[in-house]
């Protein structure tokens, strides 16, 4: 019987997180010498995390996905993959990675039971990259690109977290990739994961939100919510820029926030229309495609991640398993269930399910970082988001 919310949404997606480490620093996500970790002995084994997928599937959650941190990072990650592969009843089963590492592993992965691959890449110049990443390097992440192409792992998805004063001048160019290549873009809005620690901004999360839906923002006019307004927005955010030492903090992302009507304006009035698409598990993003100037569809296709000025939880099918067992039912609010105990102290598989119903029963409607209300407890390469 599948899971079903309160809301009567089927919950079919399952997101495990199996590390909470990674071997970048991007600016929006972890500080330059890195996050507080969990000691490896709350890390679930991969014997584990096989054993809670293949309970979750038994439930009717036939689309899994590993994440981290960077999941590529873990030793032996393929034995996961294989052994998750295999479980009778996955129908799609992806895996979210910077890509650094992955031209080692494409061709393993596919033949494991590997359906796709989504990859993080906020930028196509070599010295952004250093910028925001803080580690690595664009050639590494092309070549993994290349290898998933190669292996068959699509489609294949790149998400693009675009912020102004570091990439929103790039837009255009990564939608252009799509022209000629069967690659999908996906382009996220900054979300406020502990936005809430270093507010020196004056303003609330609330005021945020009304704020950024008005007209002139969009114009990028100067509004009230940035601190020291009276300042063009890219030089202050280069003024105050904290990157050499830790990861942006609440004021700035609120200055480099860019909204995803603003992206959309400056593909079009670029590149021309954009149409919409239809895109197998195309998940929460908004999908269209361009023409080409031969007048030929593209063949890939953009997206939009909209979780900040266009709510998509109302048809959010997902939870998530951090790496140290917690079974989470929002991406956006601090509430979890403990797995690893009950699995570590012997309980049985139902007894397990029955954690996985009631987390589900639990799931809310939607976010509420309209209120002022957002995650605080842990970090996106903690969350596993």
């Amino acid at each position: 019987m599948p899971l079903v919310d309160s809301f009567g949404r089927t919950i079919d997606y399952l997101r495990l997180s199996v590390t909470d480490r990674c071997n970048f620093r991007c600016v929006y996500c972890m500080p330059e010498e890195g996050s507080p970790v969990s000691p490896k002995a709350s890390i679930l084994t991969y014997e584990e995390l096989t054993r809670l997928a293949t309970i979750a599937v038994s439930l009717g959650m036939t689309k899994l996905r590993l994440t981290g941190g960077e999941p590529l990072v873990r030793k032996d990650i393929e034995r996961l993959v294989k052994a998750i592969g295999g479980i009778p009843g996955v129908r799609d089963l992806s895996l979210t990675t910077n890509g650094y590492l992955l031209d080692r592993y494409a061709e393993e992965f596919k033949r494991g039971g590997l359906s796709r691959v989504n990859i993080s890449l906020d930028t196509l110049k070599p010295e952004r990259f250093t910028r925001i990443a803080r580690r690595g390097d664009l050639e590494g992440v092309w070549k993994g690109i290349e290898a998933s192409l190669s292996a068959g792992l699509t489609p294949l998805k790149l998400n693009c977290v675009v912020m102004r004063g570091y990439n929103e001048d790039e837009i255009a160019d990564f939608a252009r990739l799509t022209l000629d290549t069967p690659l999908h873009i996906r382009f996220i809005e900054l979300m406020p994961i502990n936005w809430s620690s270093g507010d020196d901004s004056g303003v609330g999360m609330a005021d945020f939100f009304a704020l950024s839906a008005m007209p002139g923002y969009l114009q990028n006019e100067k509004i009230a919510v940035y601190a020291r307004a009276d300042k063009n927005l890219t030089q202050v955010l280069k003024e105050r820029s904290n990157e050499g030492q830790g990861m942006l903090d609440s004021a700035q992302m609120r200055r480099a926030f860019v909204p995803a009507s603003e992206m959309r304006l400056r593909i079009e009035e670029e590149l021309g229309e954009l149409t919409p698409a239809d895109l197998q598990t195309n998940g929460p993003a908004s999908a269209f495609r361009l023409t080409r100037p031969d007048g030929l569809p593209a063949p890939g296709t953009v997206g939009f991640i909209s979780q900040i000025t266009k709510d998509v939880c109302r048809n959010c099918n997902r939870l998530r398993l951090t790496s140290d067992g917690q079974l989470r039912p929002c991406l956006m609010a601090d509430g979890e269930a403990d797995l690893r105990t009950p699995l570590r102290s012997g309980a049985s598989d139902e007894e397990i399910a029955e954690i996985f119903r009631s987390v589900v029963v639990h799931k809310p409607f939607e976010h509420r970082l309209e209120d002022g209300i957002a995650p605080t407890g842990r970090n996106m390469s903690q969350l596993g988001g």
